[in-house]
């Protein structure tokens, strides 16, 4: 399967969305809304009036959004357990963000990376003052570990995707990427026709539903991409159930994960309208094309592009890609 329609998610309306993450952010020191660059060049490839990308190379010091769900999550942890250690699993970005705010806050992390984390990647978050102990296996395996050790030494999860029991934490994360769609709004003169994410286990793709499928809103289009060799959202939805996919590896390291979050599916399978999955080729095509556009993207968040690149478009339609990171040389 490399594509999915829904014809009735723009029906589906979701439940009102809170704004006390976004509320956090605004009070912290150096938040700006990213940019929302126009890119008429792009507009005119996909023969639509406008193509806007949100940037999220630089989010608060990082270079992805994924900052904006960790901040705010930690900040609830730690209102709840001061002091406590925070443990989490990543492919990059988020464990990342993780070891920059237990590090700013003043607690320790430990990080769990699976093999096909590459070393610059690991020590990344090294850098940022946690452990990372790698996994022999992938991200759901990284993410079984976290969770074991996290409660075998008392410290707190801090995890990204949801499942049966453990639900808090990634509801707080997605809050927190509410951020980025309500800064697009602010910054938008009218809703947007459609708007492209790139999908991983999903939690930003239930953010963007979630903020989407408001009541007394417009219901604009969302396509969710993924790697073909990853594309775990698109065959649950082809499947019409959750289904865990093998992974193996994809440049398009962030997006790299087998399982749909469990708090993500229902809100996707209702209301996602499109979902499709494109290759290697198609992401590092899509960097480089952004970047001589003047914008800084890495294989994950140009896989906005890239899947934006499959659909045949109306002509006068304003599309969004989200651009969920910088490219990392």
């Amino acid at each position: 399967m490399t594509w999915y329609h829904s014809p009735r998610a723009r029906d589906w309306t979701g439940p009102e969305v809170s704004g006390a993450a976004h509320a956090f952010h605004r009070s912290l020191l150096g938040y700006a809304p990213t940019p929302l660059v126009p890119l008429p060049a792009l507009a005119a490839e996909l023969g639509v009036a406008q193509v806007w990308v949100k940037d999220e190379s630089s989010r608060l010091g990082l270079p992805a959004f994924k900052v904006l769900g960790a901040s705010w999550a930690c900040s609830q942890v730690l209102r709840q357990r001061p002091g406590v250690g925070l443990v989490t699993a990543t492919e990059g970005n988020h464990g990342r963000a993780v070891a920059r705010v237990a590090a700013d806050l003043g607690v320790g992390a430990t990080v769990f990376v699976p093999g096909v984390v590459s070393e610059a990647t690991a020590a990344r978050i090294t850098g940022e003052g946690a452990d990372v102990v790698r996994v022999d296996g992938n991200y759901d395996t990284a993410v079984r570990r976290a969770a074991e050790f996290a409660e075998r030494s008392d410290r707190a999860l801090v995890q990204d995707t949801a499942w049966d029991g453990y639900e808090q934490v990634p509801a707080w994360i997605v809050e927190g990427y509410q951020t980025l769609v309500r800064e697009v709004d602010a910054q938008l003169a009218a809703p947007p026709d459609l708007v492209v994410v790139p999908v991983g286990v999903g939690s930003l793709a239930e953010a963007v539903v979630r903020h989407y499928r408001r009541p007394g809103t417009a219901h604009p289009g969302v396509l969710a991409v993924e790697p073909d060799t990853a594309a775990c959202l698109l065959t649950s939805l082809s499947t019409g159930r959750p289904v865990t996919v093998p992974t193996g590896t994809t440049v398009m390291a962030g997006l790299n994960c087998g399982t749909v979050s469990g708090s993500a599916w229902p809100v996707l399978r209702a209301g996602c309208d499109l979902a499709v999955a494109v290759s290697d080729a198609e992401a590092l095509r899509a960097v480089d094309d952004l970047e001589r556009l003047g914008v800084s993207s890495g294989p994950s968040g140009a896989a906005s592009l890239a899947g934006a690149r499959r659909v045949d478009l109306a002509p006068d339609a304003v599309v969004v890609l989200l651009s969920t990171e910088g490219r990392t040389r």
